[in-house]
């Protein structure tokens, strides 16, 4: 009997491939859709080239860190959060998990708006996917996701390697189109951004880009928080490296092309997805209905491998005792019930909260990015922690420039996102009260009240930036 469970066990295991498809599948979703009008909006192709250098670097480095925290610490699994806990404590992987789980769910929400914008173009009522008509299918379409992901994890992930193939072949085709149809003339009047053609200049441009570049590498980790999955421990970091150098080339394709189209200040004003109206301008309106069936592909499969990432957080963080035992229901199909549960109702609370946004997508993008930054920061910081030995050299390196990367990020992500992060995190600190009560210990030690206290104080600030419109959304 124990032979046929471990035989059957394995069956469920996931290979190479697969892994790999999580990782681009997570990777390749809203992001590169809305790449042109979004970097356009910030730099130029000088700016571009400089953002996609220090963002595909510093990602690269957080992919290796990855890569051999994997292969140091196989036995911690759902990556993000439990390298958190293992390297500072119960608090700060509550933390990263809450935030990671929250970021995806943020996440989640602007694919729903960017369809329901790209739909808007035929459909007005659907105006730019925060109208209610919008709000309410895309509702509709969280709920039947759910009861598909409730079928179980195998099925979902085999669905979401049809749905990357898919996906990328409109994306691919743009590329080839835009680079054969490029102008010189109009590539090198776009050079510089906004005619300035200072360093510091330069500098703001690319790190107005910041964010952006986050939020299309979110997944980058997606092999990791599935290691529990992988059929061989060193095929999580593999399939990390690679899902991660394939989507920067054609991240980088995409946005930097563009600039041999249209002149930036139109790129700029195009309505999202932006790619759509690139191709338009050089093929005709087939173009915008090609671009904008491909996107409505990559986005349900990319929101189908974040509502799997999500949930596998919470489960996994429950199961570790992390948060409360709720949590840790699952329907005997490897679906971990009630976590998917709450990530349902969290993404469908933020869909109305859009209802009040001038801007949904650019808003919902930009505290995505905001709140993952906190996650991968520890994950960075664990793996320095764990290389100062003298025969990590390697190791220790690529730790400190992730290190230095992810802190850079926090940087130019401002202290608006700051204070808007911490709003989100304080009403989560529930949970981890909750699960201190069910074990019997108080709900916080003494440096995790200065934390806490840190954050509560952050969240104060946030609301009244809200309520005194410093802060919009």
């Amino acid at each position: 009997m124990s032979t046929e469970t471990e035989t059957a066990a394995a069956a469920r295991k996931l290979p190479l491939p697969t892994l790999t498809a999580m990782v681009v599948g997570s990777m390749v979703g809203a992001g590169v859709f809305s790449l042109p009008r979004n970097f356009a909006q910030a730099t130029g192709v000088w700016g571009a080239l400089v953002a996609w250098l220090v963002a595909g670097f510093g990602m690269l480095m957080l992919a290796f860190v990855f890569q051999l925290l994997a292969v140091r610490r196989p036995e911690l699994n759902a990556g993000v959060y439990a390298y958190a806990k293992a390297g500072f404590g119960e608090f700060p992987g509550f933390l990263s998990a809450f935030g990671y789980w929250a970021s995806a769910c943020v996440g989640n929400v602007s694919y729903w708006v960017l369809i329901k914008s790209t739909l808007g173009g035929v459909v007005p009522g659907l105006g730019e996917g925060n109208t209610l008509l919008a709000v309410g299918i895309s509702a509709i379409g969280v709920w039947a996701f759910h009861a598909m992901i409730m079928r179980g994890v195998k099925e979902a992930a085999a669905i979401n390697k049809i749905v990357t193939v898919a996906k990328l072949i409109p994306i691919l085709l743009f590329v080839i189109i835009i680079a054969v149809s490029l102008r010189g003339g109009v590539f090198a009047g776009n050079l510089w951004g906004d005619g300035r053609s200072s360093a510091g200049a330069l500098f703001e441009q690319v790190k107005a880009t910041m964010l952006v570049t986050v939020f299309v590498f979110l997944g980058v980790e997606g092999a990791s928080v599935y290691s529990r999955y992988a059929r061989r421990r060193q095929d999580v970091g593999r399939a990390t490296v690679l899902g991660f150098l394939s989507v920067l080339a054609l991240f980088a394709s995409v946005s930097v092309l563009s600039y041999g189209v249209l002149p930036q200040r139109e790129l700029a004003g195009i309505r999202q997805p932006s790619m759509a109206g690139v191709l338009e301008s050089v093929v005709g309106p087939w173009g915008s209905a090609f671009i904008g069936a491909g996107l409505i592909i990559s986005v349900l499969g990319a929101y189908l491998a974040w509502t799997l990432m999500a949930a596998e957080v919470l489960y996994v963080a429950a199961k570790d005792d992390d948060m409360p035992a709720f949590l840790k229901r699952d329907n005997g199909r490897d679906t971990p019930v009630a976590a998917l549960l709450l990530t349902s109702g969290l993404i469908t609370a933020v869909l109305a909260i859009t209802l009040f946004s001038d801007d949904a997508f650019a808003f919902t993008l930009k505290l995505c990015s905001s709140l993952s930054l906190v996650p991968y920061l520890l994950a960075a910081a664990y793996a320095l922690k764990i290389s100062r030995v003298p025969d990590r050299g390697r190791d220790l390196l690529v730790a400190v420039l992730a290190v230095v990367y992810t802190a850079f990020l926090i940087f130019a992500a401002g202290l608006k996102f700051l204070l808007l992060s911490c709003v989100i995190y304080a009403p989560g600190m529930i949970l981890f009260v909750l699960t201190r009560r069910e074990r019997g210990r108080p709900a916080f030690i003494r440096a995790e009240r200065a934390l806490a206290a840190v954050i509560l104080v952050g969240a104060v600030a946030g609301v009244v930036a809200l309520a005194t419109r410093l802060i919009t959304i």
